[in-house]
Order: structure tokens, then C-alpha cells, then sequence
């Protein structure tokens, strides 16, 4: 009976595995989707990657200024009592 039960465990184990895969082969997008995906990153078009390099610029600019200060901006913009 023991080994009724192993079996049936095994079998229900590869179930749950098979429907998982099943599943994400359904929901994963095609080639040609994936073709449309990689066209459209920024990487692809130089304007826009040279807009991605200019705003994290400017964000690593902002994060900068705000590691050399001691002021805590978050306390500045609640409401004050």
C-alpha cells in the first residue's frame, strides 16, 4: 500500500509540473512578439537611448545632492502641526 501511495504522489508531483509548464507556454509571448518587444527597447533607437542617458543623469545628479545633504527632505513636505 506503500508504494501505491509513492507512486500517486509522483504521479500527482508530474501532474502539477506538466500544467505549470503547459501554462507558461500558453502565456509566453511568440517569436514574432518577442521580435516586436526587442524592437521597440530603447536600445534599439539611438534617440531615445541618448534621452535614457540624459535623465539618469540627471538622476544620479539628484541622488548625489541628496547623499551630501543632512537635511531630510521627507519631514519637510507633511503636514506640520
Amino acid at each position: 500500500m506503500s508504494s501505491m501511495r509513492t507512486i500517486m504522489a509522483c504521479v500527482a508531483a508530474l501532474a502539477a509540473v506538466g500544467t505549470g509548464i503547459g501554462m507558461w507556454n500558453t502565456v509566453a509571448p511568440g517569436e514574432e512578439r518577442k521580435k516586436e518587444i526587442l524592437k521597440n527597447l530603447p536600445e534599439s533607437n539611438p534617440a531615445r537611448m541618448e534621452e535614457s542617458r540624459k535623465r539618469n543623469a540627471l538622476m544620479m545628479q539628484v541622488l548625489k545632492e541628496a547623499a551630501e545633504t543632512n537635511d531630510n527632505i521627507a519631514r519637510g513636505y507633511g503636514s506640520r502641526k
